[in-house]
């Protein structure tokens, strides 16, 4: 029953704020392509500059002179939740709106930059190995960035609502409760995503490198 209750609010929720969720996903697809288009407008020097520090990187990788995947794994939850938490705290500030907007464009285009580096320099390698080195983990991270931007805002739009609009006035502290349980979803969705990046991805990462080296 209460799961049902559970996905009965859950389905309620996307169906009343599916505009900003459509918005949120255009904007980080936005973010993305403008990644990739600004890897395009680098110039070769820079392009040399930046796969130079790649390759050494992916030396480390194969020689297994990474961090411990222990560490990795505290580094990435812990940059994904400083970021969540920093929307969430921008959505109780209300006038944090434009930067959660940005926070989440400036991830697309990390992700498009990323990736697109990738295939301009390796060619069909570089696709592989941004297949294995940043699909897997975003395959959550970038869901659950998009999910805590959508409640952020709407959490904030409410904000403002209660203190310009008197009629539509609804009880702040349940909504800050419901906005809080969110984000401590969210946060533990996170752990996954830890968990796939730091155990399985330099797994993945080393096998697509060793394949490129034999070519």
């Amino acid at each position: 029953m209460r799961r049902q209750t559970f996905k009965s609010a859950f389905v309620l929720h996307f169906r009343e704020h599916s505009s900003i969720y459509l918005f949120m996903i255009v904007l980080f697809l936005m973010g993305v392509i403008f990644g990739a288009i600004v890897v395009n407008s680098l110039n070769f020097s820079q392009k040399q500059d930046l796969y130079y520090y790649l390759t050494r990187f992916f030396g480390q990788v194969s020689s297994g002179e990474l961090a411990s995947a222990y560490d990795m794994f505290q580094q990435s939850y812990f940059h994904n939740i400083k970021y969540i938490g920093l929307m969430w705290i921008l959505g109780i500030s209300i006038i944090g709106l434009p930067i959660i907007l940005i926070l989440l464009f400036l991830k697309g285009i990390v992700v498009g930059f990323t990736v697109g580096f990738l295939v301009n320099q390796m060619g069909w390698h570089g696709f592989l190995l941004s297949f294995v080195s940043v699909m897997p983990q975003n395959l959550l991270i970038i869901p659950a960035f998009i999910i805590m931007g959508a409640v952020s805002v709407s959490f904030s739009l409410k904000m403002v609502r209660n203190q310009f609009m008197k009629r539509a006035y609804e009880p702040v502290f349940p909504m800050i409760v419901r906005y809080t349980l969110v984000m401590i979803f969210v946060s533990i969705g996170l752990l996954a995503s830890s968990f796939i990046e730091a155990y399985l991805s330099p797994s993945l990462m080393k096998e697509v490198i060793q394949i490129a080296n034999k070519k």
